[in-house]
Formats: structure tokens, C-alpha cells, sequence
């Protein structure tokens, strides 16, 4: 088993024992530095970065590999990667990268193949001149979402 097996097997052994918290992220550079990024249904709190970190360490022999282990949660700002993660972001709200348009939406719906936004917008009225204030909504497959990120306002 290469060591890259043996961190892959350790990190699904520790996780079934949290199954609110799952991973975003594994590296492993050239140089055996493991960087493990977590992400929670409820977020991730330190001890359990803590309990993560000693379980893989605690079951590896540097003498047989020699390594450096970070383990991490998902920062603020980071790009949403799983479904999983829009799921528990509902009702927040998103900046959303698609091919063609940039969009700062509400989450309203996250399921499987697809998220719906919900956005206000300034569009010129239908009739007369000026602008009116429109309530937009838009059903966008994952497979169209280059990058969406969640917007933390104070």
C-alpha cells in the first residue's frame, strides 16, 4: 500500500466516526507534506481538526515515510466544491461564476443536479421610461457554476 493509500484509507476510517464532517481536500506534495481541508454540515470545529490530525498520526510510522500533516477547515472565501456544501448553505447568499454572467444571489434550492437562485435586479419597465425593481430567479445545473462562493456580510 502506497502512502498515499494508507492517508486516503485512515482519512475515510476517522471520518465514518463524524458523519458531519467531510472532505473538501487532500494533498500530498512530492515532499509527503499532507494537507487535509474539511468541511461540516455544521462546520468544523477545532477539536475536531485535533481528532483528525491525531488519528492519521497517530496510525502512520514516520520512520517508515517521513511526513508533515496540516489539517484544516474550509475558509471563508473558499469556493464551494460539493454539492454537500451548497446543501447546508441554503439561504445564504452566493457569488456565482458562470461562463457568461457573475451573479450575488440568494441559495434558495440545492438538490442533487441543480441550485435556484433568487436575486433583485434594476431592469428598464416595459413601458414608459426609467427603471423598475424585478425579483429574478434562476435554475442553474452545477455543471454551469465555474465558481460560487458564499458572501459574508456584517
Amino acid at each position: 500500500m502506497t502512502f498515499k493509500e494508507k492517508v486516503n484509507t485512515l482519512l475515510a476510517e476517522c471520518l465514518l466516526e463524524k458523519p458531519s464532517i467531510f472532505l473538501i481536500d487532500l494533498i500530498i506534495t512530492d515532499a509527503f507534506k499532507v494537507i487535509v481541508t474539511l468541511d461540516g454540515d455544521n462546520g468544523v470545529a477545532l477539536q475536531d481538526c485535533i481528532d483528525v490530525s491525531r488519528f492519521i498520526d497517530n496510525n502512520l510510522d514516520r520512520e517508515e515515510q517521513d511526513y508533515s500533516l496540516e489539517v484544516a477547515s474550509v475558509g471563508v472565501g473558499s469556493a464551494l466544491k460539493l454539492v454537500r456544501q451548497y446543501k447546508k448553505n441554503i439561504g445564504r447568499t452566493l457569488i456565482v461564476k458562470t461562463g457568461t454572467e457573475i451573479i450575488e444571489a440568494e441559495l434558495v434550492e440545492a438538490n442533487d443536479d441543480f441550485v435556484i437562485l433568487s436575486w433583485k435586479a434594476r431592469e428598464p419597465k416595459k413601458i414608459g421610461k426609467g427603471k423598475e425593481t424585478v425579483q429574478k430567479e434562476l435554475k442553474l445545473p452545477y455543471g454551469d457554476i465555474k465558481e460560487a462562493i458564499v458572501t459574508v456580510t456584517f
